[in-house]
């Protein structure tokens, strides 16, 4: 029996759920376990048997799947609306956005030791720390992971990720959490556009509207604050965001293709490790130039700092595998579903106000958002079941027809006078 393995897209934090699937060989997961024997059957029931096995054991398998995708989904949503609530509660003690995005990096280098810890305890195959770390250095190349690689092929995208991380907790500053939500999952149609004009990918209607009325969300959330100055801003940062999540997705896609689970969770923690290496400059010149100051590391609210870690870690984690357990169009649904969280608790944490431009503004980004998840082939299948459901609708009619024409019959019959003596 041949195993196979989904390849992901390792996405940046803050990314909504584009996940880029291949089948390919040599699956990182157990093998189904083997169907149990089959006991014999006479001939003509032995068929329908197996055939009425196989269907109990599709739906259980999609049941399953079903219902871990409830699981991912409250996770997502969970973490994802978590991680911008307490960044929001730590800027009001802790007033430094490019300083929490480089302690939260950090965390990435968590990655890879977490996958491997659930290679050794799920796989049959186990394999030493740097037997697994050599094969999935096979991602970067015939030659592993380089020195060049590393500069050509991963800084880029340490770059995109800091860039993504900080420019979404900035605008957390200026604006509320529900804006700076909603506003970000206009990325899936900023990675539909570079995607088309970029990796020329298939061109779709629906998708164009999708990101017209993302364009059109935008224009009317700013209005909905009357373009202020402090409103602008925040919504052109998380726009900014929005938009160096989509170009780090396409360009993963380009430069490096798709990458196994063990690639995607090395690729990830070598990001944490530029992230050590090249970035921890940053804060430290904006400290000493008092852009982002604090007096004492006793005024760091640590317990915010590493809960917002936490949680963005997790959000990270389940968004780039959980893949392995469910569908990712499902796994989507968690980051849309974090804007009416967000909502309830700005409605009673801060002066929000939910006027009608801003929920119709709320409402048009969800649908394109919602446009966006529709498969490719959702036109054929559309067509398909229209087909079918006319086709019933005229057996239906027929039948329908025949048996009002044999009862008019047979009342006849009744009915008609009987000459017989």
């Amino acid at each position: 029996m041949k195993k196979h393995s989904a390849r992901v897209a390792p996405l940046s934090a803050c990314n909504s759920p584009v996940l880029t699937l291949t089948k390919v060989e040599g699956d990182e997961r157990p093998r189904d376990s083997p169907a149990p024997t089959e006991t014999q059957m006479p001939a003509g029931v032995e068929t329908g048997g197996r055939a009425s096995y196989c269907c109990w054991k599709c739906s259980r398998e999609q049941l399953k799947k079903f219902f871990w995708g409830v699981a991912v989904v409250l996770c997502i949503c969970s973490s994802w609306a978590g991680s911008t609530q307490l960044a929001k509660l730590t800027f009001k003690k802790f007033d430094a956005p490019f300083t929490l995005t480089w302690f939260a990096t950090n965390w990435n280098f968590l990655f890879f030791p977490l996958y491997y810890i659930g290679h050794v305890c799920k796989s049959a195959e186990k394999q030493s720390l740097k037997q697994r770390y050599r094969e999935c250095c096979r991602f970067f190349g015939d030659n592993g992971l380089t020195v060049k690689v590393f500069f050509t092929k991963a800084a880029p995208f340490g770059v995109l990720w800091t860039l993504t991380n900080y420019l979404y907790l900035h605008a957390i500053k200026k604006i509320n959490t529900t804006d700076v939500s909603v506003l970000f999952c206009c990325n899936k149609a900023f990675v539909f556009l570079l995607s088309w004009i970029v990796l020329r990918d298939r061109f779709m209607g629906v998708r164009i509207v999708a990101a017209i009325l993302a364009i059109a969300g935008i224009v009317m959330m700013t209005y909905a604050d009357g373009f202020h100055n402090h409103s602008v801003i925040g919504i052109a940062l998380v726009v900014g965001s929005a938009s160096m999540s989509a170009l780090y997705k396409v360009l993963f896609k380009l430069l490096l293709g798709s990458a196994k689970f063990g690639e995607a969770a090395l690729f990830l923690s070598i990001l944490g490790v530029f992230n050590i290496l090249f970035i921890t400059c940053i804060p430290i010149i904006l400290y000493f130039t008092k852009v982002e100051y604090w007096n004492s590391f006793d005024d760091i609210p640590w317990g915010n700092l590493c809960g917002f870690s936490v949680l963005l870690l997790t959000f990270n984690i389940v968004l780039n595998f959980g893949i392995a357990v469910t569908y990712p169009t499902l796994m989507s649904l968690g980051v849309v579903l974090s804007v009416p969280v967000n909502a309830v608790v700005d409605h009673y944490t801060s002066q929000i106000v939910f006027n009608g431009v801003r929920v119709i503004a709320i409402v048009i980004i969800g649908l394109g958002f919602l446009l966006l998840l529709l498969p490719e082939e959702w036109d054929v299948w559309l067509i398909k079941l229209l087909m079918r459901l006319k086709v019933r609708k005229k057996e239906e009619t027929a039948e329908g027809n025949g048996d009002i024409g044999s009862g008019l019959q047979a009342k006849h019959r009744r009915t008609r006078p009987s000459f017989a003596r």
